[in-house]
């Protein structure tokens, strides 16, 4: 049977169905998890759904959180959408549930649940998401809610059709979704928006952009820097591609300090492959666009060389 068949039948056994996605969400995570969630819902109203996870305030205008307790777990199905290994799910209690199934996009380096299904040649999770729903369209429906949402999830991981993991049948895909009745134009204009305090510092990333001149370069971000824009780590997301914006630029990492100490990194590349690297230092993703951790200001360095490597 093949793994369609199987997370399908999986759906069907199951009363009670717990969605999870990876800790600080971006919109493929929430328009996987809650596009899933729509689908389930409006084809079983009988089952229970929940949606599991932090909110995340400037992405409620997708979805919000269901807070359930320890007990809902038990005998529940488990799916986690768009999280390449088990300690980025976001809420540990994944554990509790009868049976696990992944569904991502990301290099499997990790396998795990009872069910895995990947497919790294998919633009987004939320892509997958809506091939299950086409692939069982006589079973299953996609409601209005259901469409905006994935929709959401395919244009944050695209960049809106910008990366290279945008192929025809991305497209086709996101044509159908836009046949659905929601404001698309409204996805967009959120995704595009910034608060003023954000803009303010986008002029500080601008202004301290660090390059070699061969094309590779970074942004290191103070958590003091931070405190006096008043702004939180989670709202720097929409200043990653700021640098790449340089032509000469091809591989580029902001940093940003978190009140521990330590740096999260977000890379990004136009070419050479930078998530071998990312998984040297605690983290992974995506061939052209992946996230770490830096320690200190040596690591730091230490990520920067690597980088000028690849491009090399």
């Amino acid at each position: 049977m093949m793994i369609q068949q199987e997370i399908l039948e999986a759906i069907k056994q199951y009363e009670t169905i717990v969605i999870h996605r990876h800790e600080r969400p971006d919109p493929d995570a929430l328009g996987s998890q809650g596009g899933l969630a729509e689908i389930i819902k409006a084809s079983f109203p009988e089952k229970k759904v929940y949606l599991v996870g932090e909110d995340v305030a400037n992405l409620l205008y997708l979805n919000k959180m269901d807070g359930v307790t320890d007990e809902v777990y038990q005998g529940a199905l488990v799916i986690v959408t768009d999280t390449a290994n088990s300690p980025r799910i976001d809420d540990k209690r994944y554990v509790l549930g009868d049976k696990l199934i992944k569904i991502d996009h990301h290099p499997n380096d990790e396998p795990y649940g009872d069910l895995v299904w990947v497919n790294t040649g998919a633009s987004s999770c939320s892509e997958i998401i809506y091939d299950f729903y086409a692939q069982f369209a006589d079973e299953l429906t996609l409601t209005d809610e259901g469409a905006r949402l994935l929709y959401a999830g395919i244009v944050g991981d695209t960049g809106r059709f910008m990366y290279p993991a945008s192929t025809a049948h991305t497209l086709e895909v996101a044509s159908k979704l836009r046949q659905y009745d929601f404001d698309a134009i409204a996805i967009h204009r959120h995704m595009d928006e910034m608060d003023e305090k954000v803009a303010k510092l986008m002029g500080y990333v601008l202004a301290n952009i660090d390059s070699d001149g061969e094309g590779t370069a970074k942004v290191v971000i103070p958590y003091s820097i931070l405190e006096e824009y008043g702004i939180d780590d989670s709202e720097t997301s929409g200043l990653i591609p700021v640098a790449g914006k340089i032509s000469t630029i091809q591989v580029w990492a902001l940093f940003v300090q978190q009140p521990s100490g330590v740096y999260r990194v977000r890379m990004r590349s136009k070419g050479p492959v930078i998530n071998e690297i990312a998984k040297r230092h605690r983290g992974g993703g995506h061939p052209l666009a992946s996230g770490a951790f830096a320690a200190d200001q040596a690591e730091i360095d230490q990520i920067f060389a690597e980088m000028q490597e690849v491009l090399k």
